[in-house]
């Protein structure tokens, strides 16, 4: 009986010991790949693996095609809407895309960058808390190479006056360029 007891203790210890290891080893969901994905909430999903070093080129080699639009604020009077335009969300954006585009070579297929920008609106009933009205924004970047979604990362931007959407779009392409 002294041996059962014994056996069964051990097993139980050993049970929760794994279970302890396990918890303290598992990669965090909320755990970013690129340092600047830090900063900000962002979350960020890779649909198609296999192809993104084929849309990491044609990035690289300026084979891309930018679609974008803006949502301004609905229920509160936008900050936004006087301060930042799709002009200038292409302008900060090819500014970006510079510093990871080398020489251009003429290539048959495009990236499409599509990128939504959000200005949230604290005024919304439907804001669910009040957690959901600290950021001032957020930024949606689509990558998809003939129709089909590659990747995809949402990352916040927190200054009203729209000062750190560049830096958070540099985020975005620095965090899809970094995909092994």
């Amino acid at each position: 009986m002294n041996k059962f007891l014994i056996v069964l203790v051990t097993t139980i210890a050993l049970f929760f010991a794994y279970g302890i290891y396990e918890q303290m080893n598992q990669k965090s969901l909320k755990s970013k790949r690129v340092a600047c994905q830090e900063k900000t909430t962002t979350f960020e999903r890779i649909f198609k693996k296999d192809k993104i070093q084929e849309a990491k080129k044609l990035l690289k080699t300026q084979n891309i095609e930018i679609v974008s639009r803006i949502d301004y604020s609905k229920y509160m009077k936008s900050q936004l809407i006087n301060l930042y335009n799709k002009e200038k969300a292409l302008l900060d954006l090819n500014s970006v895309l510079d510093k990871y585009m080398s020489e251009k070579q003429n290539l048959d297929k495009k990236l499409v960058i599509d990128l939504y920008i959000y200005e949230n609106d604290k005024e919304d009933k439907g804001k669910k808390s009040d957690k959901a009205k600290l950021y001032a924004g957020y930024l949606v970047f689509e990558f998809k190479l003939e129709k089909e979604l590659l990747y995809k990362i949402q990352i916040d931007y927190m200054k009203i006056n729209a000062q750190d959407i560049k830096e958070r779009m540099d985020c975005a392409i620095k965090s899809f360029i970094s995909i092994n």
